[in-house]
């Protein structure tokens, strides 16, 4: 469930508890198999306000942005929209290509590895992908390639969903797969994005260069039938790793679910996004000195 996402779903009980030992930019396995279900994520993954894109241009010296966790290009577009010049980084070579196919131009690698090729950009992206970087190597990196005055900003949407549904969501993956972090903890909503929130804040915090971190909010709606609900909970951290048996089981309790509560659901979103300004007018080398 997209609620623990620095904690995914896994496919058994040893599997699950390695993820669990481990930061979200460490479980590689999860972080790259969003390809499998590439043409789904760009269809049924929720956008982000014109709001926050807006302030991010504004609050940014110029146009070029480089888009972290670019996938299959949801965030470029708004901002290409927004009338900037977007290059993309995804680990997933099929993300990436999606990603191109829809106009925003994506190179493969992971972002703490990738070469600038001397390239500088006036703000550094990730829209519900920062969690699969190293927070500290992360930030020291796009240091290196933002101009001064150049801005960072990394930013999720926190799934709010309607009390009773939610109970009756976290009741089926308790049932279906009773070891995954969901059943164990529950849908925890916005305290999860918090908790990433200050990760990337501490390590920018960590890395240098950059003012102090500051936190914005906007908060939306969304209204969801079964079937587009259904739609998109295969694109969530580890389902696309489930067994094909548990899936589908997964997938009908929670359709059960939404048929009980009428038939579709309203979600209230917070976009939660942490930003801060690099400071300094001399270039950073590559380890962040």
């Amino acid at each position: 469930m997209p609620t623990i996402p620095s904690q995914p779903a896994a496919s058994s009980p040893s599997s699950s508890a390695a993820a669990e030992t481990r930061e979200s930019y460490q479980v590689r396995e999860v972080a790259e198999s969003f390809g499998l279900e590439a043409e789904r994520y760009d269809r049924a993954r929720p956008s982000y306000p014109h709001a926050l894109v807006e302030r991010i241009v504004a609050a940014s010296p110029g146009l070029d942005v480089l888009d972290v966790g670019c996938g299959t290009g949801i965030t470029g577009r708004l901002f290409q929209a927004a009338g900037c010049r977007v290059l993309g980084v995804d680990t997933d070579g099929r993300m990436a290509d999606l990603a191109r196919r829809s106009g925003v131009e994506a190179e493969v690698a992971t972002f703490e590895t990738w070469d600038p090729a001397g390239r500088a950009f006036d703000a550094v992206i990730a829209g519900q992908a920062w969690h699969w970087v190293d927070p500290v190597a992360g930030a020291a990196k796009a240091a290196q390639v933002l101009r001064p005055g150049g801005r960072l900003a990394v930013f999720w949407n926190a799934f709010g969903f309607p009390p009773d549904l939610g109970t009756a969501f976290a009741a089926v993956y308790q049932r279906v797969i009773p070891d995954s972090p969901v059943s164990r903890r529950g849908l925890t909503g916005g305290n999860a994005y918090q908790m990433m929130c200050d990760r990337a804040a501490g390590g920018m915090r960590r890395a240098g260069w950059f003012g102090e971190p500051e936190q914005w909010q906007f908060d939306w709606d969304r209204p969801y039938t079964r079937d587009e609900w259904l739609d998109a909970v295969p694109t969530f951290g580890g389902h696309s790793l489930l067994p094909a048996d548990a899936r589908d089981e997964l997938l009908a309790g929670i359709g059960a679910a939404i048929d009980a509560a009428g038939g579709g659901f309203t979600m209230r979103y917070a976009t939660m996004a942490v930003t801060a300004e690099r400071r300094g007018a001399a270039a950073v080398t590559a380890d962040g000195s």
